[in-house]
């Protein structure tokens, strides 16, 4: 196996348990890795640090495991099913009214560049690494035993994640199916509430898990309000609004595939059609062209603008501009819930953009409740980089 030597003093990283590896931090490599590779990670002094996956880039290892110097034959299923234990302990397993989780979050779950989530059965796995992408067979077999026979399919869907220079076959595809199993979407319950999930064709895993928490707050304050659900994408949020009493309900997208779902998991919920409105348009123009006090709660929750923090300024510059015309546009008593999923703001920034957003249309708000990701999107103590999901309740006079 390869192994990595660290500059003098670059190692306390490491024995905090952090599970990256900067290339700035290497002063040897014995041996020729190959993206994807396993290599093992030493102190200057020579002691054992770490093992985990290479990859060429700033980070340059992704830690697998700082206890063995090589990884034991049935890793995938004991980290998987570690994984499993933990949605188990949050009532996500077997919940009564909800099919679907998240089962593993990279670094959250101490397999960093690897996500899964869990669909009525269907397991999706994105590889966000080299060397996850090329274990991805194992990790499979690791689902198989862990799962069993009531596993229906395994889907790799890391063609969009996975680093192209890494000269990988990227092809989306079964990595398992049970005999039987056609199906290329699922319908699935999520606090009650049914929807359809393509992961074949929808964007990352096929559906938002990271936003249920936040979607049944947003039922709990939509009793009676006109509401305008902006970036969204399958209607997750325009569900559980309407399923809280929402007089109505106007969903903006401008993904064409996710606005006829939207109207497909309205109507798969039982929803008179009157009762909704799908717009397939620009979010930010359909806000900006909105009349005031149309609206009484408005779910902002773009994509990501800062996909790295070089573009960390430019982010928040739109953030804010979208913040203070939501916040300009809702009716007085009104609620807005937004968010941001760029890993590079933080959640300080983010409050300080949406301040400075509310101090410019001079509107008098308040701050009822900071959001964040759910428990099935676990953090890491040791890597608070993990905590990429934040979000505001806000009312506004």
């Amino acid at each position: 196996m390869v192994k990595i030597y660290l500059k003098k003093g670059r190692e306390e990283s490491l024995r905090r348990f952090h599970p990256w590896v900067f290339s700035g931090a290497i002063a040897q490599i014995n041996g020729s890795p190959a993206e994807g590779d396993v290599v093992s990670v030493y102190a200057s002094d020579g002691s054992f640090l770490a093992i985990g996956h290479y990859q060429i880039g700033s980070i340059a290892v992704r830690v697998l495991s700082f206890e063995f110097e090589n990884l034991p034959s049935d890793f995938w299923k004991v980290m998987i099913t570690k994984a499993l234990e933990v949605r188990k302990a949050c009532g996500f397993v077997s919940a009564p009214d909800s099919d679907c989780y998240r089962l593993v979050h990279g670094e959250g779950d101490n397999l960093p560049g690897l996500i899964i989530d869990y669909y009525n059965g269907v397991c999706v796995l994105q590889a966000h690494s080299a060397g996850m992408f090329r274990a991805k067979k194992q990790i499979c077999e690791a689902l198989c035993q862990v799962y069993g026979p009531s596993l229906k399919a395994v889907y790799d869907k890391s063609s969009g994640t996975a680093p192209f220079k890494a000269g990988l076959d990227l092809i989306d595809g079964y990595l398992y199916k049970a005999d039987g199993f056609s199906a290329e979407e699922e319908v699935v319950t999520e606090g009650g509430h049914k929807f359809f999930v393509n992961w074949s064709e929808g964007q990352k895993t096929g559906f938002f898990l990271d936003q249920r928490v936040n979607r049944a707050l947003v039922e709990k304050y939509a009793s009676g309000r006109r509401v305008l659900n902006l970036f969204c994408y399958t209607g997750g949020f325009s569900v559980y609004a309407l399923g809280g009493g929402a007089v109505h309900v106007d969903s903006v997208d401008s993904s064409a595939k996710a606005m006829s779902m939207v109207d497909k998991n309205v109507a798969l919920n039982g929803f008179a059609p009157e009762m909704h409105t799908s717009y397939c348009a620009d979010a930010i123009e359909f806000l900006k062209k909105a009349p005031e006090d149309a609206y009484d709660l408005m779910i902002v929750d773009p994509p990501a603008f800062a996909k790295h923090r070089g573009a960390l300024s430019n982010a928040l510059r739109a953030y804010q501009r979208l913040n203070a015309s939501a916040i300009a546009k809702v009716a007085p008593g009104g609620f807005i819930f937004t968010f941001s999923c760029s890993q590079a703001v933080d959640k300080e920034a983010f409050a300080l953009t949406v301040f400075s957003a509310a101090a410019q249309t001079g509107r008098k708000v308040r701050i009822l409740a900071r959001l964040t990701q759910p428990s099935d999107h676990p953090v890491s103590i040791y890597h608070p980089e993990g905590e990429y999901l934040k979000g505001l309740l806000l009312y506004v006079e």
